[in-house]
């Protein structure tokens, strides 16, 4: 069965692909398309505009779709520079992996040496049936002034995300440590969730 994932970013893509193709579900991306689609994401959180992206890609290709999206939160920072719904986007411009690396390493230098944070995850399906969501979380962790050597490519902030529990960067877990901090809103109860909703009843 071939579903659309709304995305571009090709760290989404690895993580769950495999894992799907293994219970009979292709991803399909927005880059096998041909053609993105100019969408406004206007949600007031991740869900939300996940719900945007999902049904916008539906209608333009009737294609069963799933949508996703993420917030960043930071103890300790300004109301105005919160990241919220635009991690990647500052100051109305879209951010590089190595800007975002650049801009929120600065704004730790800025505001302390390390920075409590918590990632807010929306994901939605939509078919012709209709929708189904899922919310998740990772928190409890800190963003440092110094990234590690080792990149996850649409995903930089993993460079500068350090684990309380073992003062270790996140692209330096091993799987099992991985595991652990996920607890139970981990990759299996994500790919769970779509294969039980893709054929919305």
């Amino acid at each position: 069965m071939k579903v659309l994932f709304a995305t571009t970013n090709p760290a989404k893509v690895r993580k769950y692909k495999k894992a799907l193709e293994e219970r009979g579900i292709e991803l399909i991306t927005i880059n096998d398309l041909g053609f993105e689609l100019d969408i406004e994401e206007s949600g007031k959180n991740a869900t939300e505009n996940a719900y945007i992206k999902a049904k916008a890609y539906y209608d333009a290709t009737k294609m069963p779709t799933i949508g996703m999206d993420n917030c960043l939160f930071i103890e300790g920072i300004p109301e105005e520079k919160q990241p919220g719904t635009h991690v990647r986007r500052v100051n109305g411009k879209e951010l590089t992996d190595d800007e975002m690396i650049e801009y929120y390493t600065n704004l730790v230098k800025q505001y302390g040496n390390k920075l409590i944070a918590k990632w807010v995850y929306g994901m939605v399906i939509y078919n012709e049936k209709g929708t189904k969501e899922y919310s998740w979380s990772k928190s409890d962790f800190y963003l440092v002034d110094k990234p590690c050597e080792k990149r996850n490519p649409g995903y930089p902030l993993d460079s500068i995300s350090v684990m309380p529990e073992n003062n270790k960067y996140w692209l330096e877990l091993t799987e099992k440590e991985k595991l652990k901090n996920r607890g139970t809103n981990n990759k299996d109860s994500v790919i769970e969730f779509i294969v039980n909703n893709i054929k919305i009843k």
